[in-house]
């Protein structure tokens, strides 16, 4: 699997409710294919959420940073891997995309979760889906020193054979200094210069991420919120693209 394939842009369904959600989807179109759906649709809709959101052809950033014992994370793993196939195959092979766990959670955790996706992906004749680690919140301003503590975790995770992290866009540049390029950086609290920095603390711009090294941008609020949201990912979009050329 090739994450190059696909757009960096990951919309985030941070809504109440499935018919916003559905709404949403339909007003960006074909201009956005990944969507991260978080804790909150989750817990509201259940799986149910994710197998519509596949259904419209669309892939899923499922964002629910699994944090427990080994083998309580390896099953939730596989069975995100067999959420995403769907009862049906409908939709393509897989529509799950990527998915969290937390790096606190240990070397062992990780290892359980990479290793499980692996196999039940195997089992399924699907590709596997990416599997990346929560460094620190971006929320969180508590740590003193955020940047050592997101590359201590973030090392780990490689070495655990997770492919990526999510990590503010402050840490992008370090970690691929430190970890290559080919290790994912997923960067969420992504703000257009005009867009409110609202409970995120650590943010940057889209053209500011990419030119870190971010291999993909969450974006949420200045999307969803917006009065025309598919105008607003245009720009988001043109900017990244900007980035990229320059």
């Amino acid at each position: 699997m090739n994450e190059n394939h696909h757009s960096p842009l990951i919309v985030a369904l941070d809504v109440e409710t499935f018919d916003e959600a559905k709404a949403l989807v339909s007003k960006l179109g074909d201009s956005v294919e990944i969507y991260k759906i978080g804790s909150q649709l989750f817990t509201a809709y259940g799986p149910q959420v994710v197998r519509e959101i596949s259904a419209l052809g669309k892939k899923i950033f499922l964002d629910l940073k699994f944090h427990d014992i080994p083998n309580t994370v390896a099953k939730a793993v596989e069975a995100a891997v067999v959420l995403g196939v769907g009862a049906t195959r409908r939709v393509a092979p897989t529509s799950l995309f990527m998915l969290t766990i937390h790096t606190v959670g240990g070397k062992e955790m990780m290892i359980a979760a990479t290793e499980a996706g692996k196999k039940k992906a195997q089992a399924l004749g699907v590709e596997r889906p990416f599997i990346v680690g929560v460094t620190v919140l971006t929320s969180d301003t508590s740590t003193a020193n955020t940047s050592q503590l997101v590359l201590e975790r973030a090392k780990l995770a490689m070495e655990s054979g997770l492919d990526g992290v999510v990590a503010s866009p402050q840490e992008a540049a370090m970690l691929c200094r430190e970890l290559g390029q080919n290790f994912i950086i997923v960067t969420p609290g992504i703000r257009p210069a005009s867009a409110s920095l609202d409970d995120q603390k650590r943010v940057a711009t889209p053209a500011d991420a990419m030119a870190a090294g971010s291999t993909y941008l969450v974006v949420g609020r200045p999307i969803v919120k917006a009065a025309n949201p598919q105008e607003a990912a245009q720009g988001i979009l043109k900017e990244i693209q900007d980035a990229k050329k320059g």
